[in-house]
């Protein structure tokens, strides 16, 4: 090969390689260009995605294709605003909320519902649920869900406690009595009882009553009571009576054990006696003496001896006028012994009067008008009072004497 052909090779392959990389700096200059005219075109958006905000630049013309560019899949109950077929604007801000399952639990009944929300408060909002503020909510209210997507809401209904007598209307979401007690600060101690088990559940209009049952001791002083001890005294007028000596009261202390059931005493048990002051005892003589009253002459008769003079009256002794009436031992419902043991129907002509011994004592010796000396010997129901009844032998003097104003004179 000749140094010519040579020369002319070498000046061709210098040419193609120029041409070669004139090509290559146009391409790259158009694909630059392309590229900045590409880049220019596009749109500036801020996306927020479930709080986390996003700049970016976009060729797509919807909110739907922005977000498919980005690869969220939008779900029914996903929050998009604005809706995935607005139109892409420069500076439009493009927020998506992806939605979640919420199991709520209102008193053991589950429903579920499809939320955006974060905050318990609002997630019960957007499913209809009411609360009070007597409720019981998991997590609270002011709280955000947690991990597993649940809320528990116990509601509140009315109970009427009755503690120690004093009733009341309470809310609770308790469902047995001993949670219901342990809520209310309510203790019980160990005499106290409940109406119900502890155990036992509770429901709207249920009624949870105690009765604070205490127990005290109490010593009192109180008197003993003496006795009475009787004895026969054959020098004292039968049915006259005569303390010997006087009873007096005793001092005992009694130690008692009380129960009281909301405030009020149930039962009193005696635990202890002591006897501080030992009582005297009253002595009574009881007569056994049996009088021997004056006869009556069988020649004379009631009717005429009966004078309204003081003729015969003895001297001294207390005198006072009475309703004076007369009697046989043979009288209806009459025994014919008296009160003070007299047996008038073995001795008829026996001077004895039937007395009221709150005026006249029995056994005194007393002087009646027109009757003369006599015993007061014998009682009467119909005896009150300023009344006598006079002993006569024969019914038939009694209805001569009738009923008479007389002057009587105790004697002795």
């Amino acid at each position: 090969m000749s140094k010519s052909t040579m020369k002319n090779l070498f000046y061709k392959s210098l040419r193609s390689k120029k041409i070669a990389i004139t090509v290559v700096s146009l391409t790259l200059f158009v694909t630059v260009i392309s590229l900045v005219l590409f880049e220019g075109t596009k749109k500036s958006i801020t996306l927020d995605v479930n709080g986390e905000e996003l700049n970016i630049k976009t060729h797509a013309h919807t909110v739907g294709k922005l977000l498919s560019e980005q690869e969220i899949k939008v779900a029914k109950h996903d929050l998009v605003i604005p809706s995935v077929n607005t139109p892409i604007e420069d500076g439009l801000s493009v927020r998506w909320e992806q939605s979640q399952q919420v199991a709520i639990n209102v008193d053991q009944e589950i429903t579920s519902v499809w939320t955006t929300d974060y905050k318990v408060e609002d997630v019960l909002a957007e499913a209809g649920i009411e609360v009070t503020e007597d409720d019981v909510v998991k997590p609270e209210l002011h709280e955000q869900l947690g991990k597993d997507n649940s809320i528990t809401v116990q509601k509140a209904f009315d109970i009427t406690l009755n503690d120690g007598g004093e009733e009341k209307n309470i809310r609770t979401t308790s469902t047995t009595v001993a949670d219901f007690l342990k809520r209310e600060n309510i203790h019980l101690n160990d005499d106290d009882r409940l109406n119900r088990k502890a155990e036992g559940y509770l429901k709207p209009g249920s009624i949870v009553a105690i009765v604070r049952v205490e127990k005290v001791t109490d010593v009192v002083e109180e008197p003993a009571n003496f006795a009475v001890e009787t004895r026969n005294d054959p020098s004292l007028l039968k049915g006259r009576e005569k303390v010997v000596q006087a009873g007096k009261k005793g001092t005992v202390s009694r130690k008692f054990e009380i129960v009281k059931e909301n405030g009020k005493e149930v039962s009193r048990k005696l635990l202890e006696e002591k006897k501080i002051k030992n009582p005297q005892t009253k002595i009574v003589s009881i007569g056994s003496k049996v009088m021997v009253a004056s006869t009556m002459s069988t020649n004379s008769k009631a009717g005429r001896s009966v004078s309204r003079g003081n003729s015969g009256a003895p001297a001294g002794g207390k005198e006072f006028f009475v309703t004076a009436t007369a009697y046989t031992a043979g009288c209806n419902g009459c025994s014919g012994i008296t009160r003070t043991g007299i047996n008038l129907r073995a001795n008829p002509n026996l001077k004895v009067i039937a007395v009221d011994p709150k005026v006249i004592p029995l056994g005194s010796k007393v002087w009646v008008e027109g009757y003369g000396y006599a015993v007061a010997g014998d009682t009467g129901g119909a005896i009150k009072g300023k009344k006598i009844d006079l002993h006569v032998p024969t019914k038939n003097e009694a209805y001569k004497f009738g009923r008479r104003q007389v002057k009587v004179k105790i004697i002795d």
